[in-house]
């Protein structure tokens, strides 16, 4: 494989990381560390309650289809709740109102997602230049992402934006048509061959309007996540549109349009955007967020159960790092990546998004040979969604080892608080990792929390609760409340720490 660590040499490894970043501060995030929340457009915007519905929602995009649709509703594979858009958070209208609540807790930066089909509801194919694109852009839309800005600066923080979280515009994905019939619908999303260079142009595009008051720049969001529900295994806890099952090659084409995506919209932010909008001396840093999932076997005694571990470790993790990382690109997923100089010095840091652990078993061949050689574990044991904060130390020390000199973010994490109601603890238990971590000197400058308030979470809709603010759906003004954790977050950020009292054994 690309990468020289395995997930049984961890410990070791993060131990090794403490010399790569000298001079970190003992026991403290220290003054520069980034304390934030995230939120996604999608999940965020819709459920305004005075302005228009028709003005509100962004109806151009995939996701909006695929969930408003009762046709992909009465597909039980699809998974969805058939949760009207309209009981979404309403952010579009409130928010002012929730960065507010984000100043008063003490936040110092936020992320959020441009929805490109809110800039470009209708096809940018065959249109050229920055003015050509102006005239098509919506004037609507580009005005709503400058006055979160504008808000975010009045109000003393720092915007970190994504650009592609999920979401694309219905004019290059049909996601109730790729629902039904993957192989003859148009236009087809990640399997269309020009994908890469029209998000390139968009995030170009975005770049020249939003970067004399942007530095921070994401590309896309937890790209494998987009891939496993989409074209491998829609299951209950994410479906993703197309949402097929089983689609080896559709899936690997995905995974690959995803990484030269990545590198063409670096590329086009770097050339857009060469204003230092917070005087650092930087113009724009790109990187990339994704899920990274610590790998673990059932039985560590069991060489099966190892094996599968690493495998699936390099499918899940290590491949789509390794090409944006390190421009090594395994294109045929046999675990040998070979250099790709299209592919090298995209990323300036990672975006780490951190939720649980997955625990497997092992099997003798790979399930899927047309998809992989290393499929080689049993879904049926598969083990995953259980909380373990450990794992935030493990993800971030493995990668300061795998990836040196590349700054990490945590750009999500959190949990659903109907599954883990103790969400004080949570944060602490996490944060407690992240100093321990830092404290062995891996370089990690940043902590969002997920999410700022209760959102429409895809598939589910309104029934999982991520939020530090709770959200009344059903209430006509969508009522925020504050949940313990927010008062947890307050005291971490004011002392630069986790009290002692918050702690956790």
């Amino acid at each position: 494989m690309a990468r020289t660590n395995t997930l049984q040499g961890l410990l070791a490894a993060g131990l090794a990381a403490a010399a790569l970043a000298p001079g970190c501060k003992k026991g403290g995030f220290g003054e520069d560390f980034a304390f934030g929340a995230a939120v996604a457009g999608f999940q965020v915007d819709m459920g305004c309650p005075t302005i228009p519905a028709e003005e509100c929602e962004d109806r151009g995009s995939d996701w909006y289809q695929f969930v408003t649709s009762t046709v992909a509703q009465a597909r039980s594979s699809n998974f969805l709740s058939g949760d009207p858009v309209g009981r979404g958070p309403g952010f579009y209208e409130l928010y002012e109102e929730d960065l507010d609540r984000a100043q008063a807790l003490g936040l110092t930066h936020f992320r959020f997602s441009v929805e490109w089909s809110r800039v470009f509801p209708t096809t940018t194919r065959g249109v050229e230049g920055h003015e050509a694109l102006l005239a098509v852009a919506s004037p609507a839309g580009l005005d709503y992402y400058r006055r979160i800005i504008a808000a975010l600066k009045a109000r003393g923080m720092r915007p970190l934006v994504t650009l592609h979280h999920y979401t694309l515009p219905a004019w290059i994905h049909d996601a109730v048509g790729c629902n039904q019939d993957l192989t003859r619908c148009r236009p087809r999303g990640w399997l269309e061959p020009d994908i890469a260079t029209e998000l390139a142009k968009y995030a170009g595009f975005m770049a020249k309007e939003l970067g004399p008051e942007v530095d921070e720049w994401v590309t896309e969001n937890e790209p494998f996540a987009v891939v496993l529900p989409g074209f491998l295994q829609p299951t209950e806890t994410r479906t993703n549109p197309p949402a097929a099952s089983l689609r080896f090659e559709e899936a690997r084409t995905a995974m690959l349009a995803m990484i030269d995506a990545h590198a063409a919209m670096s590329d086009a932010v770097k050339a857009a955007d060469t204003v230092d909008a917070d005087g650092d001396g930087e113009a724009a840093r790109v990187g990339i967020v994704y899920n990274v999932t610590p790998i673990h076997a059932k039985d560590p005694d069991s060489a099966l159960d190892r094996r599968a571990a690493t495998n699936i470790d390099h499918l899940y993790n290590g491949l789509f790092l390794d090409a944006v990382l390190l421009g090594v690109l395994d294109d045929d997923l046999d675990g040998v990546g070979e250099p790709q100089a299209r592919l090298q010095g995209k990323t300036d840091f990672l975006g780490v998004n951190y939720y649980t652990r997955v625990v497997l078993q092992g099997t003798i061949d790979s399930l899927f040979p047309d998809f992989s050689p290393l499929a080689t574990f049993d879904p049926l044991t598969l083990e995953q969604g259980a909380v373990y904060p450990e794992g935030m130390y493990e993800v971030l020390t493995r990668l300061q080892a795998d990836y040196p000199g590349v700054p990490l973010v945590i750009t999500e994490n959190g949990v659903d608080v109907g599954a883990y109601p103790e969400t004080d603890r949570f944060l602490a238990a996490h944060l407690q990792q992240v100093l321990r971590a830092k404290d062995e000197g891996v370089d990690v400058r940043g902590y969002y929390y997920w999410s700022l308030m209760d959102n429409y979470e895809w598939n589910h809709g309104m029934g999982m609760r991520f939020g530090l603010f709770s959200v009344d759906p059903d209430a006509p003004a969508k009522t925020r409340a504050a949940r313990p954790v927010v008062e947890a977050y307050r005291r971490v950020i004011e002392a630069r720490d986790v009290p002692a009292d918050l702690a956790v054994e």
